[in-house]
């Protein structure tokens, strides 16, 4: 098992072409059954979480490789999209910015 905290600590690489998207900053969690949907790994130039120059990663759990001791390592579409939100959707990589957090939790 591994806690949220140990989680939000680890770098995300995606092993496709080796770039480093950042850290764990959120997670997507379905409460009716129990499950992580998604992780979320805050876009380029952030400053203070308001202004943003790039959307947030929405990276499903099904495309988490594996969780190392210091890396989560991801495999990302060649061509991932943008998406508004991750409520109804199928995730394609990328988020409009909203944090996951599609607003009912």
């Amino acid at each position: 098992m591994i806690k949220v905290s140990e989680l939000q600590a680890k770098d995300v690489v995606n092993i496709g072409d080796g770039r480093r998207l950042g850290m764990i900053a959120d997670l997507d969690i379905d409460l009716e059954n129990g499950i992580v949907r998604a992780i979320v790994v805050p876009g380029s130039g952030r400053f203070f979480g308001l202004f943003g120059a790039t959307p947030d990663y929405v990276i499903p759990w099904n495309q988490i490789v594996k969780i190392g001791t210091d890396v989560v390592l991801v495999e990302l579409a060649p061509t991932a999209s943008y998406i508004d939100s991750p409520v109804g959707g199928s995730y394609n990589g990328r988020s409009s910015g909203n944090g996951g957090n599609s607003g009912g939790y």
